[in-house]
């Protein structure tokens, strides 16, 4: 019996690109594979893969991409093909548009929400590893 993922990400072997906490990177992205932001980034993205925006990530600009986890901060939209999961710790200013959306209760999303599947928002508790 296979184990069901927590994370969609998760089953992803590929490398991701990285951008680190003290970086600031200016200009627009673009580019395959998943990519995991702690830093800023000042410009629109276009990736054909998966956004992880942890919680000390910023992004001033549109996005475009796969799949996201965003616990960070986004000012501009984002746009999702598939599933998207906002983080508690979550702060979006723009319009959001995904198939499937999933917002931890405590995140803050200041614009329209379009789930393009018809399927409600899912609300949910986060939890962290190792809490009950």
């Amino acid at each position: 019996m296979s184990e069901q993922k927590r994370r969609f990400f998760e089953g992803n072997s590929a490398t991701p690109t990285f951008i680190g906490a003290e970086c600031v990177v200016v200009g627009n992205i673009r580019g395959p594979g998943h990519f995991v932001v702690s830093g800023e980034v000042h410009g629109d993205g276009d990736l054909q893969g998966g956004l992880n925006l942890s919680t000390t990530g910023s992004w001033h600009g549109y996005i475009e991409a796969q799949q996201a986890i965003v616990a960070g901060k986004i000012t501009g939209g984002l746009r999702v093909r598939d599933k998207l999961e906002i983080g508690s710790t979550a702060v979006i200013r723009g319009k959001v548009s995904a198939r499937t959306i999933a917002i931890a209760k405590g995140a803050i999303v200041d614009g329209e929400i379009e789930v393009t599947s018809g399927t409600p928002v899912l609300e949910f508790d986060e939890k962290r590893y190792g809490e009950s």
